[in-house]
């Protein structure tokens, strides 16, 4: 969630918060978009002959979290966003009673997916300022969710608690009134710098002191998802004897041959028996250009400039997709549209369908709204197999107690 925070735009209490810019990259935001409206435009009008073909993807996330049997554990998602943490939750087998999203958007991506009456998104149901978490007392096992991560970011200013958006205080209030056997919450790397010890001690550890927790990172690729994205998962358990039982996932797969050139054929070491993540390209389904690597950090489009359509995070993130051949800006609400609107340096356009991928997200989860929505909410989400794995190993630390 590394944006700029010129002219951006974040949702806070249902609503859109402006920054102000300077002339020149108001300017340069302006053109931009000019010219990408003038080009999508001419695409439309068939007046631009396509120059990719329609991806056929090879990759398939649902491969990287098999679908376990129910094992009767109940949980209940806070900031649940595009569902991340829900659908790894899910599949690694637990029954999902709730969710809780400030987002509106959110309920029809959710709703559509989770097939449950008891998803409360908008400013009216899903505040969670405004739940009375006493009506899970003692009925739920798991409380998981990804508090606002912007108080923590470098691209948030990193405020901390002097951050309106700063919902951690939330977070420990449902664990309290709840009292699950576990709660799993997830941040940026950014909440572990010395400057927040004290945020950290004061609005977790303090405040979920009936818990012991123990912290630690995960790295999308070490589980197959072919981005770069770390996160740092807080993990409590009520009984300190099931602490004792949970260890941290352990990487799955391995990408150091990745960044390299013709990467895609020179590659026959595997750490420890590890699999490979490949790269965007290959799991895309793209031709090989004897260079494929991991996506940079894919932004939220809830953050960043208005309404944007775009996944790019910093300039090194322009050149590393640059790298690979492929334009993070103008995402298309298909393939099929993203192939007939050519991209500068004949570069291949992404769809959101290959943006949910990059994420982890499968192609049967499905994400309702407009693009810069769905990107949105696919950027604000936890990858979904590093949620399964953790999922598993909370699974494991309370069946071996």
């Amino acid at each position: 969630m590394t944006q700029p925070q010129n002219n951006t735009s974040v949702y806070k209490n249902g609503a859109q918060k402006v920054y102000d810019i300077t002339d020149e990259k108001r300017a340069w935001y302006r053109k931009i978009s000019h010219e990408s409206r003038l080009s999508k435009l001419s695409a439309e009008e068939g007046l631009i002959d396509s120059i990719h073909e329609v991806n056929t993807p090879k990759f398939d996330p649902d491969s990287l979290m098999p679908q376990l049997e129910c094992n009767g554990l109940t949980t209940i998602s806070l900031f649940s966003g595009g569902g991340g943490l829900d659908l790894g939750f899910l599949r690694a087998g637990y029954k999902h009673i709730a969710s809780y999203e400030l987002i509106p958007i959110c309920k029809d991506t959710l709703t559509a997916n989770i097939k449950s009456t008891n998803i409360y998104c908008g400013p009216d149901e899903g505040d969670v300022k405004k739940i009375n978490w006493n009506i899970y007392k003692d009925q739920i096992d798991i409380v998981h969710g990804g508090p606002p991560c912007q108080p923590f970011s470098i691209a948030g200013a990193q405020k901390g608690a002097d951050d309106e958006r700063n919902m951690w205080g939330e977070f420990s209030r449902a664990v309290n009134a709840i009292k699950p056997r576990v709660f799993i919450a997830e941040n940026v790397p950014g909440i572990l710098n010395p400057k927040f010890n004290d945020f950290v001690k004061k609005y977790i550890l303090d405040e979920l002191a009936d818990y012991s927790i123990t912290t630690f990172k995960m790295h999308t690729a070490d589980y197959g998802v072919p981005q770069i994205r770390e996160r740092v998962f807080f993990v409590g358990f009520r009984s300190k004897s099931q602490l004792k039982k949970f260890t941290p996932p352990c990487p799955t797969h391995t990408w150091d041959h990745l960044g390299k050139n013709d990467s895609c054929h020179t590659c026959s070491l595997f750490d420890m028996g590890l699999k490979k993540t490949n790269g965007v390209r290959d799991y895309l389904g793209l031709q090989n250009i004897g260079f494929d690597n991991l996506a940079p950090t894919i932004r939220s489009a809830f953050t960043g400039k208005r309404n944007t359509t775009s996944i790019l995070n910093s300039t090194a993130g322009q050149k590393a997709w640059g790298d690979m051949q492929i334009w993070p800006n103008g995402v298309q609400a298909s393939r099929e549209k993203a192939s007939a609107f050519p991209a500068k340096n004949k570069h291949f356009r992404l769809s959101v369908q290959d943006v949910g991928l990059i994420q982890g997200f499968p192609e049967s989860w499905k994400f309702a709204g407009a693009v810069y929505q769905v990107l949105g909410q696919i950027g604000n989400s936890v990858s979904p197999p590093v949620a399964y794995h953790v999922a598993v190993s909370v699974l494991n630390a309370l069946k071996n107690t």
